[in-house]
């Protein structure tokens, strides 16, 4: 369906400004249709002086009368009383009939005015079946909203300038209070008076001042200062926070009373502290881990100082190098909110380590980064950042053996939102002729087989680069060696 912009630019000499004007006054109809117990419908002039209906909403408080919807067709039968407002810039009323049924209905047309020009009319349109008898509720909304027409029709409504965003505002159903130029209270819908009690004024407020019953007074004071609306939320008390918007009522430009609506949101906000609550308990949690996981990487560190096998010490610095990196996922996690983590902030770290515990005097390597990774659940990060570590590791110690003149390792990776491809390219001595990683029964690569095609569901191949590979690296030239590159495809 077309929006009112776009109709109105596509049927209409509308300027933009006008178009403005009519989005701001269909940004506040919702509660015009609550206090009218009716169907808006609003009505835009063609060059060729047809009607198109551009806008329409149904009440919360009523029975509508239109089950189809009507945006972008023409108002052709009762053009006549729409005409009739648009040249006399008064409102007109008359009897229509509505399309497919045989029932009648009223038709309210009022003038929209902008900058002393009418530049639409807004339907006001129910049916007349209903005899029962309006009950002092309904009597005062549709008072109400008789004085917001009047300032429709002369121009002051809706407001312009910067207006708080209405879209999460209460609404009538929520709780309505009416204030007179003097902000006392005139008339409390039952779920105001509902909501006072739930903060313990429990007295008549008909005719006090909100401040007199120690009830918060400052968006209906700012509102008539301000002359604009004024969105508020605020603790009441220490139990009971309120979400209120005061409209001030204009007449002749003056303020004559306001419209108060309240809503309690204290559940809503006690959910919200609750997950604060818990995303500060789980970013704690991980940070323990991750102490937990440094204390026992420091005891194995230790332990190896013991041992006299090299063997031994080898296969526990790889213990130790497996758990630092898992305590940097849990590092990171303890940083972000959520349960996601940018994934490079994990990888340029386990770079840093790796260039620290890796290499050697003898064959330095130079450890790049290219791409982002994207943000990644815990569930994938961790994994695949061991996996990554031991690509690492598996580069330095085959790729770039005891007195190699070293080289360069460049982590490349692209997420487009379903897979993350991540290539790790080394310009070291290549591949074993006839090697297949399926074959491998080395520790490390076993390691990254298993994570990546069981716990991540991916894909691994391993093979000698090609010139194009180290061109998408960013190296110049392919290795006499011919280099390794790993490619992994994880769906993310």
């Amino acid at each position: 369906m077309a929006t009112l912009a776009e109709l109105a630019r596509q049927h209409t000499g509308l300027e933009p400004d006008q178009i403005e004007h009519l989005q701001r006054l269909v940004g506040e109809w919702g509660l015009l249709s609550d206090l009218s117990f009716a169907d808006l419908l609003l009505y835009v002039p063609t060059p060729d002086r047809r009607w198109m209906i551009v806008a329409q909403v149904r009440p919360a408080t009523g029975r509508t009368i239109y089950v189809a919807d009507y945006v972008g067709q023409y108002g052709e039968s009762y053009a006549d009383l729409l005409e009739q407002a648009m040249s006399t810039g008064r409102t007109s009323e008359g009897e229509i009939t509505i399309g497919g049924q045989t029932e009648t209905a009223n038709l309210l047309a009022i003038p929209v005015r902008y900058h002393h020009n009418v530049i639409a009319v807004l339907g006001r349109e129910w049916s007349t079946r209903s005899a029962r008898q309006l009950g002092e509720l309904e009597r005062t909304y549709l008072s109400i909203f008789e004085r917001f027409a009047v300032m429709i029709t002369e121009g002051s409504f809706p407001m312009e300038g910067l207006v708080d965003d209405s879209s999460a505002a209460p609404r009538v159903g929520d709780g309505v209070m009416v204030l007179d130029d003097d902000a006392r209270v005139r008339f409390a819908s039952p779920n105001a008076m509902s909501a006072l009690h739930r903060v313990g004024i429990t007295a008549n407020v008909l005719g006090m001042r909100l401040a007199e019953q120690g009830f918060n007074d400052s968006p209906a004071r700012r509102a008539f200062e301000l002359r604009m609306p004024v969105i508020e939320e605020f603790d009441q008390t220490p139990e009971v926070t309120l979400l209120s918007r005061c409209l001030p009522i204009l007449a002749g430009g003056e303020v004559t009373g306001g419209l108060l609506l309240l809503r309690d949101i204290t559940e809503v906000r006690k959910r919200d502290r609750l997950l604060l609550s818990k995303d500060a308990t789980i970013r704690e949690i991980h940070h323990r881990v991750k102490n937990n996981l440094q204390t026992i990487s420091s005891l194995l560190r230790l332990q190896g100082r013991r041992l006299v096998s090299a063997e031994a010490k080898a296969a526990v610095a790889e213990s130790v190098r497996r758990i630092r990196t898992i305590a940097l996922v849990h590092e990171t996690l303890s940083r972000e909110a959520g349960d996601d983590v940018a994934f490079i902030e994990i990888v340029r770290p386990l770079l840093r380590l790796a260039e620290e515990g890796l290499q050697s005097p003898d064959r330095p390597v130079r450890f790049t980064a290219h791409g982002d990774g994207g943000r990644l659940p815990a569930t994938i990060a961790t994994p695949l950042s061991v996996v990554l570590t031991e690509l690492l590791q598996n580069a330095i110690d085959h790729g770039f053996p005891e007195g190699s003149h070293g080289g360069d390792v460049v982590v490349d990776m692209h997420n487009d939102g379903e897979q993350l491809a991540i290539m790790v390219i080394n310009d070291g001595v290549g591949l074993d002729y006839g090697f297949e990683l399926n074959k491998a029964t080395g520790l490390g690569l076993s390691i990254v087989r298993t994570l990546v095609t069981t716990e991540l569901a991916g894909t691994i191949t391993m093979n000698t680069g090609t010139a194009d590979d180290f061109r998408s690296a960013g190296m110049a030239d392919q290795p006499k060696g011919g280099g390794t590159v790993v490619r992994l495809s994880i769906p993310v």
